[in-house]
């Protein structure tokens, strides 16, 4: 299977997850996917009302110089941790 191929389906099995992840697994599994699929965070900052869109951007930024390869590597990693722990 190839490295898209195997993200794809881990983006797909990570949304029957059985229980809900924490909020910060939820944050680096988001983070890791708009690395994956866009790069580097191309969007401006929220402000300091949209708390739930600074920490989305925050975490997607934290990624900053990953390549998209290794972003989806790691997604894959970190998914298939995440349906171990709660269950597919």
């Amino acid at each position: 299977m190839s490295l898209d191929e195997s993200f794809n389906k881990a983006a797909e099995d990570v949304k029957n997850l059985k229980s809900r992840p924490t909020d910060q697994e939820l944050l680096e599994l988001y983070a890791l996917y708009k690395q994956a699929t866009i790069g580097d965070c191309n969007t401006s900052r929220p402000g300091m009302l949209d708390l739930k869109g600074k920490a989305k951007w925050e975490a997607w930024n934290g990624k900053k110089g990953m390549s998209q390869n290794d972003a989806k590597e790691a997604y894959v990693k970190y998914a298939s941790e995440l349906i171990a722990k709660y269950g597919n």
